[in-house]
């Protein structure tokens, strides 16, 4: 169902909460482009050391920030020191919602999201949250009693919450569709690794092996992001005599969707959300560290529907990924592009953003 064309927002204002990654930032750039166009005054709050801190206004948002990080992996005095920071942080939020006056609060997730929320609350701004994964986090389970409107990612995150998809960039979702890109391919498939911004050590190590042990003529071409790994990618991949194009970050991820025949990544909410959007099927290793296992749950939304493999990385071995790569051919790939396509909600940063316009009514 296609969200309704919002309302006239020219006067209104709306803060999102987001940042830390880039999972929870892109798809609220995405909406915040959306309330933009609508006429709102759009605002964000984030944190000083996350991605927010380039990519927001890079984008032409204000960015606000409170001094919070992550509470998991700091020890005992991390917790112990916790309440005086999300204190803080309360704190440092009803000032900056204060001297904003939003009508809305959108969180998107991320440190900042929790007191910011609350201190939405404390002030009566009506506050949508908006959960990306299929395993949601705390901080939005911790908000959703407070949240006028609860939007979801997936079916799955939270029961009786409004299912909106995951807004992605407008320029991933207007990458061509599979039967175009498809059509008047030949060569070698079109492999593209998606490391991250750290870089997945595990894709640097086996990617290059498993490729090594296929034949010359199986081989795809390769372009691997490989983040801050980048020389160990380049040392591995020389090692093993196969040429690949390595790249520290990709500047034109529509571009690098539209190239590739099938990925190998993680399998973050924003990840499997352009996966998705562009119709790319991929080889799904999803983080084993990750909070909740929420990766696989997040991998199955792709799988379950024939758009793609899970290979938990407990299994990533280079003999298991050569014979997944040998056993691909174009038409199967094709088949799978479209079936991760027909995932795609293309009107999600819509109805995220027509949710914010119901709070601002």
């Amino acid at each position: 169902m296609t969200a309704p064309a919002l309302m006239d927002l020219h006067g209104r204002r709306v803060t999102i909460l987001g940042g830390g990654t880039g999972g929870h930032i892109f798809p609220g750039l995405a909406v915040g482009r959306v309330l933009r166009e609508a006429g709102a005054e759009v605002r964000w709050l984030g944190t000083p050391q996350g991605l927010e801190n380039r990519l927001v206004p890079a984008a032409g948002f204000e960015l606000d920030r409170v001094g919070i990080r992550g509470l998991r992996g700091r020890g005992l005095s991390g917790w112990l020191a916790a309440p005086f920071r999300i204190a803080r942080a309360l704190w440092q939020s009803l000032a900056i919602l204060r001297r904003h006056r939003p009508g809305c609060v959108l969180s998107m997730g991320g440190y900042a999201a929790g007191p910011a929320g609350l201190a939405a609350r404390l002030l009566g701004i009506g506050l949508v949250i908006h959960e990306q994964n299929a395993v949601a986090g705390w901080t939005n389970r911790l908000l959703r009693p407070l949240a006028r409107v609860v939007c979801i990612g997936f079916p799955e995150a939270l029961r009786g919450a409004r299912l909106t998809g995951n807004p992605v960039r407008g320029e991933i979702a207007a990458v061509p569709e599979p039967a175009l890109r498809y059509a008047n391919r030949t060569g070698p498939l079109r492999l593209l690794v998606i490391g991250g911004s750290q870089g997945a050590a595990v894709f640097n190590q086996v990617v290059p092996e498993a490729l090594a042990r296929l034949p010359k003529s199986l081989r795809p071409d390769v372009r691997h992001q490989a983040g801050r790994q980048l020389q160990p990618a380049q040392n591995n991949y020389k090692t093993v005599g196969v040429a690949a194009e390595i790249a520290e970050f990709v500047d034109d991820m529509a571009a690098a969707w539209a190239w590739a025949d099938f990925a190998i990544c993680r399998a973050g909410a924003l990840t499997v959300a352009e996966l998705a959007a562009a119709g790319v099927p991929a080889i799904l290793v999803p983080l084993p560290g990750a909070v909740d296992d929420h990766q696989t749950a997040n991998a199955h939304s792709l799988t379950g529907h024939g758009a793609g493999w899970l290979m938990p990385q407990s299994e990533f071995t280079a003999e298991r990924l050569a014979e997944r790569i040998g056993s691909l051919n174009r038409d199967l790939l094709l088949d799978h592009a479209v079936r991760a396509r027909a995932l795609h909600r293309p009107d999600a940063a819509q109805a995220v953003a027509q949710a914010c316009a119901e709070v601002l009514a």
